[in-house]
């Protein structure tokens, strides 16, 4: 991989991000057109860190604010509790429980990545079938959610749109809707679970399970951006002890890594708030419509090839 690929691909990643149109599927797309094979997935570990970072950045003082609303209950004489069993109890508010149901929406992406992370590897190398078929999963998802919904959806908080509020209820509070409930975060867990193959948006399937599930499209949105947070950023950990963003694992020279990095980093830097403003203004239907023409597009340039 070459450093003007690096960066074309870290840019491409940081700009799709942000749209339920399956960032790790354009990936693909880019390295197929580039010609490029790699030996592992460390360069896509590494862009999505790169996003994830910058999605931390713009939002760093609304998270902070959430962490603060947990510590709440442990400095105030009176505080809530939750009793666990017998004289057993644990301070306990709103957002303790929204970073517990948070919590259990990412094991269902853990027990994919622990168990079957050889076999996900091997189908980010399968070429351009597998990802023009989940694109039009991912755009038969979108649309089945705009119609079940019947109201107009948005998706312009799907990664990053957290609103400002009291250190309470900074992330719990959502006008007309409810906080979602421990059994829907675990579907829309394994919504974000079977994302892991190429093609299918991540944001499009879990805001979409979260839709069908009878949930508020701003509580589903804000969930969808923090429940990916702790796995991305644990799979980088993971693969920077075990070596795996070294030249001789990854096949990929040290330069392009970076080159990549930095790019997703600050394209998703930028595009983190002017994405919201061209997202804000668009239906599910229009990112269905585009998953449909380039997933097809995929599927037929996989059979003349």
């Amino acid at each position: 991989m070459t450093w003007f690929e690096a960066l074309v691909l870290g840019l491409l990643q940081g700009i799709t991000e942000f749209l339920p149109v399956s960032s790790s599927g354009h990936l693909v797309i880019g390295k197929e057109l580039f010609g490029i094979e790699t030996q592992s997935v460390a360069f896509e570990v590494a862009v999505h860190t790169a996003t994830v970072l910058s999605t931390f950045t713009v939002f760093r003082k609304e998270i902070t604010r959430l962490l603060l609303g947990c510590t709440q209950p442990f400095f105030r004489k009176e505080a809530p509790f939750i009793r666990l069993g017998g004289r057993l109890k644990l301070p306990y508010n709103e957002d303790i429980r929204y970073v517990l149901v948070l919590l259990l929406s990412m094991l269902p992406v853990l027990v994919v990545g622990l168990f079957f992370k050889g076999q996900i590897e091997t189908l980010f190398g399968s070429g351009l079938m597998i990802v023009g078929t989940m694109l039009i999963v991912t755009s038969l998802l979108l649309l089945l959610a705009q119609t079940a919904t019947g109201r107009t959806t948005s998706v312009a908080d799907s990664a990053t749109s957290i609103p400002s509020a009291p250190a309470a209820s900074a992330f719990v509070a959502v006008p007309s809707g409810k906080s979602l409930s421990y059994k829907d975060a675990f579907f829309i867990g394994i919504a974000q679970a079977v994302a892991v193959l190429p093609g299918l948006s991540r944001s499009g399937a879990t805001i979409s399970t979260g839709l069908l599930l009878g949930n508020n499209r701003a509580a589903v949105a804000k969930f969808s951006f923090l429940m990916v947070l702790i796995p991305v950023l644990g799979e980088a950990f993971l693969d920077v002890i075990k070596g795996g963003f070294a030249p001789q694992a990854s096949g990929i020279g040290a330069g392009a890594l970076l080159i990549g990095f930095v790019a997703a980093f600050l394209s998703g830097l930028a595009a983190c708030k002017w994405m919201i403003a061209l997202v804000k203004r668009a239906k599910l239907w229009g990112f269905a419509f585009y998953c449909t023409i380039v997933g097809a597009g995929c599927l037929l340039f996989h059979i003349i090839t």
